[in-house]
C-alpha cells in the first residue's frame, strides 16, 4: 500500500498498517522521506500506545500497488498528485481522506482505471516533525463508500474503525456538516472546541442550523441536534487541523471546508449568513487561503 502525504492522518494509517505486517511505502518531498527511510513511523497514540513501524519511502511511486491512500492537505493536492502517475497507479484502489466533497471528481478524472473509493475519517491526529506522530483523539474512525467489505475488513484489523456507507454523497456530507463548523469556529475564535460550545454557543447552534440544513438537501440525514450532541461529546481539548494550520501561518482548507457549504447552500437556494460571516472572518483574520 502507498500513502501520499505522510502527515498526521497519513502517519498514523500508515503506521498502523506497517505495525500489522503490511508493506506499506510513504510518498513525501526529499527530506522526509529520507528520515522515513531511516528512522520509519512512530506514533505516540493514548489509544494505540507508542509504536514505530519500518516503512518504505520515495518521492514518487514507482511500482504497482494494491491501494493508494491520498491524505495530503486540500492545499497541497495539486502538487503532491505529481508523485502519483496515473500508469503506475493504474486499476489500484484509491481512498482520498481529504476535507470536503469537491475532489472526488478531480481524482476520478486523473486516475480514469482506477477504483477511487470515497472515504472519510474522524480522527485528531498531528505531525510534530517528519515521522512523528502524535494521535490524541480517543478514535481514528474511517467510512468508506461501498462496496469495499474486504479492504474494509484488512483496516479493521490494523486497528481503525472501520463503517461502509452506501451513500457516498451523505457519507461526505455527515462528515463536512461536523467539520465546517468545527473548523470555522475554532479558527475564528483560536480555541478549542470545549470553549466554543460554552462561551461561543448562540453562535455555534446558529451554524449548526444553517449546515444541517445544507447537508439536508445534499441527501445527508443530518440534523441540528445530532450535530450538537455529537459536538457536545467530544473531548474539550479538541482543536481543529484548521486552527492548527492558523496558529502556524499555514494555508488553510477554507474553500474546501467553508467553501464547499456556500456553493453548495448557494445550488440549494438556502441561506446561510452566520456561515458566510465566518468564512469571510477567517479569510480576514488567519493568513493564506487556498
Amino acid at each position: 500500500m502507498a500513502v501520499l502525504g505522510p502527515g498526521g492522518v497519513g502517519g498514523l494509517i500508515g503506521a498502523l498498517l506497517a505495525h500489522a505486517g503490511h508493506r506499506v511505502i510513504c510518498l513525501a518531498g526529499e527530506q522526509t522521506a529520507a528520515v522515513l527511510h531511516r528512522e520509519g513511523l512512530h506514533v505516540d497514540s493514548g489509544q494505540y500506545g507508542e509504536l514505530t513501524a519500518p516503512v518504505e519511502a520515495d518521492t514518487e511511486l514507482r511500482e504497482p500497488v494494491d491501494a493508494v491512500f491520498v491524505t495530503v492537505k486540500q492545499t497541497a493536492l495539486a502538487e503532491a498528485l505529481d508523485r502519483v502517475p496515473a500508469e503506475v497507479v493504474g486499476s489500484a484502489v484509491v481512498v482520498p481522506l481529504l476535507n470536503g466533497v469537491d475532489h472526488l471528481a478531480l481524482l476520478r478524472e486523473r486516475f480514469p482505471s482506477a477504483r477511487v473509493v470515497a472515504g472519510t475519517i474522524r480522527v485528531e491526529a498531528t505531525r510534530v516533525s517528519p515521522g512523528r506522530i502524535t494521535h490524541t483523539s480517543p478514535f481514528a474512525n474511517l467510512e468508506l463508500a461501498a462496496p469495499v467489505e474486504e479492504f474494509a475488513e484488512l483496516l479493521r484489523q490494523a486497528g481503525l474503525g472501520v463503517t461502509v456507507r452506501e451513500d457516498e454523497s451523505a457519507m461526505l456530507w455527515d462528515k463536512l456538516a461536523f467539520l465546517a463548523p468545527f473548523a470555522l469556529l475554532t479558527t475564528r475564535h483560536q480555541t478549542d472546541v470545549g470553549t466554543v460550545r460554552s462561551l461561543h454557543r448562540p453562535e455555534l447552534l446558529t451554524v449548526l442550523d444553517e449546515i444541517a440544513a445544507v447537508a439536508r438537501a445534499a441527501g445527508a440525514p443530518v440534523t441540528a441536534e445530532g450535530l450538537l450532541s455529537f459536538f457536545d461529546r467530544v473531548p474539550e481539548t479538541m482543536k481543529s487541523s484548521m486552527q492548527r494550520d492558523a496558529e502556524v501561518g499555514r494555508p488553510l482548507e477554507l474553500d474546501a471546508i467553508g467553501g464547499a457549504v456556500l456553493r453548495a447552500a448557494a445550488a440549494h437556494g438556502i441561506p446561510t449568513p452566520a456561515t458566510a460571516r465566518l468564512v469571510a472572518e477567517v479569510a480576514q483574520s488567519a493568513g493564506p487561503v487556498a
